[in-house]
């Protein structure tokens, strides 16, 4: 028995030596496992040993010669699958690795390592909920501690109350413990508590610099709460660390593609899809920066070969769809309406389809039904959201209590006194990209996109408040002396410059919703100017009911709240008018339709620009659009839409009397 014994321990001991070895010596881990397998020739765990250090030591094919002949012939083996989708990723094949990991976890469900790469793939090709899922199963599974498997457990079940109340008490007891720190920034991130999930993770990387999934999570908190700029820097460490891991190829491209870089966007999509050639949603993310790129034809061969992978992905569709100028085919129309027959179809993509199938009907000249499927869309995104229109109204009224006409004259200046800004607002659809192409097209003016931050500097001067505690914005804007705003100023200059890729004097932020913060702009700003884009109500509300948008603008899924919401949002502008008059420039789409050279003119002069005949062609320059009207905008002028409403007037009652006397007085304003 002793002399059986002892070359058995021998060899458990060089299989435990050159496991010690894997993390730091992969090399020497590969020597010890080839010369165990001259001893032992084909011992299952000295090949699985070779296959893993092959394959950290940078040579992935070797590693599969190694790992897929050890895999077949242990097909029940967890360690021998994992260890496969490992290498097939390192090697490119993102899809089979997709298989090889999603077999390894059913044998084995606790494979933390399995989740977490499982996790990053699925994050390459744009599946964010199972993700999150592989993400929360990684955690609870990589932890040995009773208390955070707890925890664990409770995230992966979407516990959420339990699993934050765990972590507390653990980190009561444990406060440096990094692992529950990532653990309760997953739940304030699940929560929407970004700025708290932000500061944990901080101080998680500051514990553990080197804590590599925590950084991941940093890097997609950030890009999730527009910290863009922040967030590739993140992102750029990780790539460094590990230049082939596709989830943080995808990440990246997503991130480049909000800070508006898409050539390099599109090239990192092309390479993710090089190893995900079949995953439908990564055709759908590149369909996505090749239409905002102004590659159209490029953008419709990708939405289709989505449709063409997952028939069923709804959101392809619409993609197709709201290119405005992709007409469907009736085999199209049959194909959406039979997925909208399958009770299994998800809510998601089941809006996406009543948006999609809206459009084409409206094209078709087939108005009855196609109301009735933009109807339908916006009801199911409307349970979605918890958009509150007395809200909106609330912070109206509040506003100009706080800019009465004795504090706009009497308020001495101050403020960032650069000019550079150029914001336009006004509601979605009435004609904003029309004028931002327009201005981009002059030679001392870029165009960006729809930038957060005036809103977001707007939320932090609301402060921290807990449940049914009100804002203090906009009443502390009153508070704050010109240094203040200056500051403030400068802040919102030094966070949009990531967005500047030209060195040209003037810059267009098109965020819409910033009409409710005119005052703000107008204190902290005072030398920006500020266009109003205003189409008349009908064409302007409906235009946004019938658009399904990839984010915010929670108003415009109800006929009455979106009603509701331009009577504020013209309540605001007429009381600007009046004490500050002149401040706001207004342009009327239908004035900019009828005559084109005549409005261009006046606006370049409120802008302090000299006339150029290229703002006339503004269909010829090339610049990346963000937004529903990105095709519209690369044409002539576009008077298809103006009176698209009147097709839809029978249904649009509760928009009118939503609307009241703002409808009967357009383009002047009644009295509020």
């Amino acid at each position: 028995m002793n002399q059986a014994s002892g070359p058995v321990g021998t060899l458990e001991v060089a299989l435990a030596h050159a496991t010690r070895l894997l993390g730091q010596q992969p090399q020497l881990a590969a020597e010890q496992a080839q010369e165990i397998l001259r001893v032992v020739p084909g011992h299952p765990a000295a090949l699985l040993l070779l296959g893993s250090a092959t394959r950290a030591c940078g040579d992935a094919q070797q590693a599969l010669r190694v790992i897929e002949p050890l895999a077949r012939s242990n097909p029940r083996w967890a360690h021998a699958q994992l260890e496969l989708g490992l290498a097939l990723g390192a090697a490119g094949r993102g899809e089979e690795a997709i298989a090889a990991l999603r077999v390894s976890l059913q044998l084995n469900p606790e494979l933390g390592e399995g989740w977490r790469a499982l996790a990053e793939h699925l994050t390459a090709i744009g599946d964010v909920e199972g993700a999150d899922d592989a993400y929360a199963r990684h955690i609870r599974y990589s932890s040995q501690d009773p208390r955070l498997m707890r925890a664990g457990v409770a995230l992966v079940e979407n516990r959420i109350a339990v699993a934050e109340a765990l972590l507390r008490e653990h980190l009561k007891a444990l406060p440096t413990d990094v692992v529950a720190i990532r653990m309760l920034a997953e739940v304030a991130a699940r929560l929407g508590r970004y700025d708290d999930s932000v500061n944990l993770l901080e101080r998680c990387l500051e514990l553990s610099p080197g804590f590599r999934a925590a950084r991941h999570n940093y890097a997609v908190v950030l890009h999730r709460s527009n910290r863009s700029e922040a967030a590739l820097q993140q992102v750029e460490q990780l790539r460094r660390a590990d230049p082939g891991n596709p989830g943080y190829q995808s990440l990246e491209a997503a991130i480049l593609a909000r800070l508006g870089d898409y050539a390099r966007s599109i090239e990192l999509y092309e390479k993710v899809l090089a190893g995900y050639p079949g995953q439908a949603r990564a055709w759908m993310s590149y369909g996505h920066a090749l239409k905002t790129a102004g590659r159209q034809a490029d953008s419709v061969r990708a939405y289709r070969r989505c449709t063409e992978l997952v028939p069923r992905i709804g959101e392809a569709w619409w993609s197709l769809a709201n290119l405005k100028t992709v007409r469907f085919t009736p085999e199209d129309l049959t194909r959406m309406r039979s997925h909208l027959q399958d009770a299994q179809l998800s809510q998601a993509d089941r809006l996406h389809f009543h948006f999609a199938l809206g459009k084409a009907l409206e094209d078709a000249g087939e108005h009855a039904e196609s109301f009735e499927h933009y109807a339908r869309g916006n009801e199911l995104r409307k349970r979605q959201l918890s958009y509150d229109p007395q809200r909106t109204t609330e912070l109206v009224r509040r506003t100009k209590a706080v800019f009465t006409a004795e504090f706009c004259s009497t308020r001495p200046p101050g403020g960032c006194l650069a000019s550079d800004p150029i914001f336009i607002v006004g509601l979605p659809r009435s004609g904003s990209t029309l004028l931002e192409q327009v201005l981009a097209s002059h030679p001392l003016v870029e165009g960006t996109q729809e930038l957060p931050d005036i809103i977001g500097i707007s939320r932090t001067l609301g402060g921290p408040r807990g449940r049914g505690e009100p804002s203090r914005y906009p009443e502390i804007l009153a508070t704050l002396d010109g240094a203040q705003l200056a500051q403030l100023g400068e802040q919102y200059l030094a966070q949009t410059r990531i967005q500047r890729k030209t060195d040209k004097p003037f810059f267009i932020d098109k965020m819409p919703n910033n009409w409710a913060h005119v005052g703000l702009i107008h204190l902290i700003l005072p030398r920006a100017r500020i266009i109003d884009a205003r189409r008349h109500p009908l064409g302007c509300c409906f235009s946004g009911f019938k658009q399904h948008f990839a984010r915010g603008q929670a108003f415009t899924y109800g006929l009455e709240q979106i009603g509701t919401y331009y009577r504020d949002y013209v309540n605001l502008m007429a009381h600007f008018d009046q004490v500050l008059p002149g401040r706001i420039h207004r342009v009327l789409y239908e004035d900019m339709i009828e005559d084109t050279e005549a409005q261009v003119r006046r606006l370049l002069d409120h802008c302090g620009l000299p006339f150029d005949e290229r703002c006339l062609r503004f269909y010829e320059t090339e610049r990346a659009v963000r937004t529903a009207s990105s095709e519209q905008v690369r044409q002539p002028i576009y008077r298809d839409g103006m009176d698209q409403w009147r097709h839809y007037e029978p249904w649009l009652a509760p928009l009118k009397q939503a609307l009241g006397p703002v409808l009967d007085a357009y383009p002047a304003v009644p009295q509020f």
